[in-house]
């Protein structure tokens, strides 16, 4: 028996191990192939944070927390003869699906990555749900982080979950609208669904934990030991807007808005997604979803030109004096879009934010501060165009 955290080596993943590991009895195993490394690599990038590798950060974990039911084991989730002998080897109580190719920007360079990214993403998601159906492993909650991305930008408050629609005089629930913006986005989406149909014909209690974008670079595990830090990207393909801003920030640069910045994201705390995460893991099997449940993993919508404000105010405290400019927007979007999205349901889940906005940039000043001079000999990076176009 055991809690199985694939992409476990990532930036949600890692920590989120830790935290259930650290929780239970019950070994937790994380499932990894690497790639996340080999990506950021590819595109000429490095993660700001020194990042151990996945031998060291366990060694970490046993000897500053006394995580000694916590391991890992190197696959491929793309492999179906993996993901059989993992399922059939380890009996998961549940399993937390971290893994996927996440950046948008890294789906759309070309064919050859926009390929990649939906096979690697899709593949895995109906490996796990085929397995846990065929070694009779119905009672195995499958908790799988996805995107609020998948709902693009629509002018009408987003629920969590179904909306009610209405055509003819007739009324029926249906999933929301999946309007999704690059291929990585896409691929959400086609999980999304396929979790849907794979929840109604296996029987299993699934969660779609649609994650907002996440901001942070510490948990309360992972700061006491550099070992265990987690990573923390800020180029282009692979860093979000926060951490973008706040690693051009550090390095002297103006925060760079595109347009008037007024439209509003999804935001939350590290802090945040990882606790939710756990405690969907951890839940009692009473407390399960009994089919398929979506939860919003969000705790605000912040409009992009608060985000660079805030970071600016923050960073002025860490005596950084920050600009904030705005550039002609490459993007066709609408740049006052109050995007409103419901989240009680993950509300209930953690209880309440324990992490603001604020209290997120302060966090990540605190650490960025340290590895300035890895931003500055990254910082080229803060811009598209970099990557040759290999088709």
């Amino acid at each position: 028996m055991a809690i199985i955290v694939t992409g476990g080596d990532g930036y949600i993943g890692w920590p989120t191990a830790l935290r259930i590991a650290g929780r239970t009895d019950q070994r937790v195993l994380i499932v990894d192939n690497g790639a996340r490394r080999e990506w950021v690599a590819e595109v000429g990038a490095t993660s700001a944070t020194p990042v151990a590798n996945l031998e060291e950060r366990l060694a970490a974990a046993r000897e500053v927390h006394g995580l000694s039911n916590l391991s890992a084991v190197e696959g491929d989730l793309a492999d179906r003869a993996f993901v059989d002998e993992l399922l059939e080897v380890h009996d998961p109580t549940a399993v937390v699906h971290a893994a996927a190719q996440p950046s948008a920007p890294y789906s759309q360079i070309n064919g050859e990555r926009a390929n990649y990214t939906q096979h690697n993403n899709m593949q895995a998601t109906r490996n796990l749900v085929f397995g846990l159906h065929e070694h009779d492993l119905t009672d195995t909650h499958f908790i799988e982080t996805t995107t609020t991305g998948v709902y693009g930008a629509p002018e009408f408050p987003i629920p969590e979950g179904g909306a009610t629609m209405e055509h003819r005089g007739e009324r029926d629930e249906i999933p929301f609208p999946a309007m999704g913006g690059s291929w990585y986005h896409q691929s959400k989406s086609h999980d999304a669904a396929n979790l849907r149909l794979a929840a109604g014909q296996f029987d299993l209690p699934i969660s779609d934990v649609r994650t907002a974008i996440t901001y942070g670079t510490e948990t309360e595990e992972t700061r006491a030991d550099d070992r265990l830090k987690t990573r923390f990207d800020f180029d282009y393909y692979f860093g979000t807007v926060a951490h973008r801003f706040c690693a051009q920030a550090v390095a002297g640069y103006p925060v760079t808005v595109y347009g008037k910045g007024e439209q509003r994201k999804p935001f939350i705390g590290l802090e945040d997604a990882v606790e939710g995460l756990a405690r969907l893991a951890l839940a009692d099997p009473a407390e399960r979803p009994e089919d398929l449940t979506v939860y919003n993993q969000v705790t605000r919508a912040i409009s992009i030109v608060e985000v660079a404000e805030t970071i600016a105010e923050v960073g002025a405290d860490h005596g950084l004096d920050v600009a904030v400019e705005h550039f002609e927007n490459p993007r066709d979007e609408d740049e006052t879009h109050k995007m409103e999205i419901e989240n009680d349901r993950y509300l209930d889940v953690v209880g309440g934010q324990a992490q603001t906005f604020e209290e997120g940039v302060e966090d990540i000043f605190g650490t960025l501060t340290r590895y300035a001079d890895t931003i500055a000999a990254h910082e080229d990076r803060f811009l598209p165009g970099v990557l040759e176009d290999t088709e």
